[in-house]
């Protein structure tokens, strides 16, 4: 269990819709479990229980307890995406648009782990049985290559590959603004943002490290087209590096701005490629994902 408290500084409208769209990224939990916390007394505002339609004033102080459903388990199902590569230690998938990578409150089904169980037999047990083989994840409106181990051998290596910086991730993104220099190294620490618990945020404090280089490949009128490779893997990396440079990834919800937030598509980020050596037999792997659709129809636009 996590207790979270938030601090309003205006007002918000009904509770039960604030804490659904402030949890969203985080959590991703349904409007509906978010009235149950409410109704279970696990939701506060200013020491006192109300009800799931109070209004939300400036200065009210809300109290969590947020919790996982007891029975939340992770069941195969038949999802859609396509497998890359595969052997007997690991597989690299292609995620798209929309799909959540492991089952949690909000999403207890129809996320990549169920479609995996569905898929493959085996997969390793590090990651629990929420998230089994999972090395490392996407943002669900993040689309492209993820690695996913098979046994706990694998699994353990990839994850010691990852935090020496020994497999290449390469993003491509398309941003707000024509980005000036032709690259560039952002060297900013990420934390999570004070007052927004859904946000990261560049800070000092109880931050971490995070570096990323990005080349631009295409500029237009008011947009660019950019390739990312990040030498650490914080949440939102990419997404709250351009923001701090002022060229937030377009169609952002959270970095970008308010008209972002009616793109379906959510942000346009791509996990275009991966390169490393297998945790086994260091055989050199390289891998590319090619631009989804909507990506090529959006540059498009930005052309005419």
């Amino acid at each position: 269990m996590e207790q979270v408290e938030i601090k309003l500084e205006q007002d918000s409208g009904r509770l039960d819709k604030f804490l659904t769209d402030f949890l969203k990224e985080e959590y991703d939990f349904s409007r509906s479990y978010v009235q149950k916390l409410i109704e279970s007394n696990d939701v506060l505002v200013n020491d006192q229980q109300v009800s799931v339609k109070y209004n939300l004033l400036k200065d009210d102080l809300i109290k969590m307890n947020l919790k996982e459903p007891t029975e939340l388990e992770a069941k195969p199902e038949d999802i859609d995406f396509e497998i890359v590569y595969q052997d007997k230690d690991l597989l690299v998938v292609n995620k798209p648009n929309a799909l959540v990578v492991h089952p949690a409150a909000g999403n207890p089904s129809g996320t990549l782990v169920n479609g995996l169980l569905f898929k493959i037999k085996d997969l390793s047990s590090i990651g629990g049985v929420l998230r089994p083989g999972i090395v490392h994840r996407l943002d669900k409106m993040t689309t492209g290559l993820m690695i996913v181990a098979k046994n706990d051998k694998a699994h353990r290596r990839l994850t010691e590959m990852l935090a020496n910086n020994e497999i290449h991730k390469e993003y491509i993104a398309l941003v707000h603004g024509v980005v000036e220099p032709n690259a560039g190294k952002i060297n900013a620490p990420i934390g999570r943002h004070k007052g927004d618990r859904k946000k990261m945020t560049t800070t000092d404090i109880n931050s971490k490290h995070a570096i990323t280089n990005f080349t631009v490949l295409e500029r237009y009128q008011n947009h660019t087209k950019i390739s990312c490779v990040i030498e650490t893997g914080r949440t939102h990396q990419i997404r709250v590096h351009m923001a701090f440079i002022k060229h937030p990834v377009v169609g952002d919800p959270i970095y970008a701005f308010r008209e972002d937030m009616k793109e379906e598509f959510g942000q346009y980020l791509h996990a275009y490629k991966l390169a490393f050596n297998h945790p086994i037999t260091n055989e050199k792997i390289e891998l590319i994902s090619e631009l989804p659709i909507e990506f090529n129809d959006k540059i498009n636009m930005f052309k005419e």
